[in-house]
């Protein structure tokens, strides 16, 4: 027969055996979950697709704080990039589409620890790819993996305005000049580097009271630099205003009851004597038409028709007749728009 003490040192030992198994099976499940934990959520793969479908989400700020996605100067240095470089357009309002249908092509795991991502997804009515590298971070809470973009998937989208500063993209209107000084301000055409979210597309144009561009859609694709053309054009608005200042301006010259108004594009040589004073009107005025210049609007010298009535006295015979006589209006002129962004300088010529 065992003794007393034997049978309890088998009763004391069973449940620790048991304890320890328990043990045993929770830190096997545990290592488990984190390891498929590592492996879905916060895998290398989902890291990647949070951030594409971010972007269709218009999640701008959730964005902004993704390890690797803000550009440092340095980095910017590197891209040839300026370290002022706007970053108005990393804002809420401004895509017109990001990825959508978001698809994990690949995941390949770099000796050095890095991931290769390539995704497929849909942007706009097309399919592409973008591949990202990614880099591992200190774990969180030790366990669960952590990373960051190799190199920011940001882009950069070069924008020139010709014949202007001011554009719109998606909510947003923007001045290329922001950053500019001294003589850069007064550039009828200018030109400005914007950060911009990729993979997603953009709009871009312009529409005021007296300029507007057609609009223009834009792909961005991910760490690629894009070109964006905004030709403003003269509204017919703006074409109205200086018409009403033409007209005006040459109303004004027929008040003066001379054979050649002063600063006026019309007049008359009479070698007889005048025996009344002249008198003019307008029978057509030039119609304005605008171009883009190499500085300003400008309307090529284009013709009118102005009238003069005048008495006058042959000298030769001493007959007198009334001189009813069209005379030709030919002017051009360069118009700009004043910083105020409505008023008008208008300069004859």
């Amino acid at each position: 027969m065992q003794s007393g003490e034997s049978r309890v040192k088998r009763s004391l030992a069973l449940p620790i055996v048991g304890w320890s198994a328990l043990t045993l099976v929770l830190v096997g499940a545990f290592i488990a979950t984190i390891g498929a934990l590592n492996m879905t959520v916060y895998g290398s793969s989902m890291f990647v697709q949070r951030y594409l479908e971010a972007i269709s989400r218009d999640q701008i700020s959730q964005i902004l704080e993704i390890p690797g996605v803000a550009l440092s100067d340095a980095e910017l240095e590197e891209r040839g990039l300026p370290a002022d470089t706007s970053v108005a357009m990393l804002r809420a309002g401004v895509i017109s589409t990001g990825p959508k249908d978001v698809r994990i092509v690949s995941d390949v795991a770099e000796e050095n620890g890095d991931h290769t991502v390539t995704a497929s997804y849909r942007l706009g009515s097309s399919i592409t790819e973008s591949t990202f590298t990614v880099s591992p971070l200190e774990r969180l809470w030790g366990v669960l993996d952590s990373w960051s973009f190799t190199e920011s998937p940001l882009s950069v989208i070069n924008v020139t305005v010709q014949h202007g500063a001011l554009f719109s993209v998606g909510s947003l209107d923007l001045d290329t000049r922001a950053t500019k000084s001294g003589d850069e301000l007064t550039a009828f055409s200018q030109s400005a580097p914007y950060l911009a979210l990729a993979p997603a597309e953009y709009e871009l144009g312009y529409e005021s009271t007296l300029l507007k561009a057609t609009p223009v859609d834009l792909s961005v694709a991910v760490g690629e630099p894009s070109e964006a053309i905004i030709d403003l054009q003269p509204t017919a608005e703006f074409v109205s205003q200086v018409q009403s200042e033409i007209d005006d301006y040459l109303a004004a010259c027929t008040t003066q009851q001379v054979l050649q108004p002063a600063g006026c594009p019309f007049g008359i040589a009479i070698d007889d004597r005048i025996r009344s004073e002249p008198v003019w009107t307008i029978v057509t005025n030039p119609v304005v038409t605008l171009t883009p210049g190499e500085d300003a609007f400008v309307m090529p010298a284009t013709e009118g028709t102005a009238h003069i009535s005048v008495e006058v006295q042959s000298l030769f015979d001493g007959d007198v007749e009334q001189l009813e006589e069209d005379r030709p209006i030919v002017m051009g002129l360069t118009v700009r728009i004043k910083p105020d962004g409505v008023s008008l300088a208008i300069e004859i010529t």
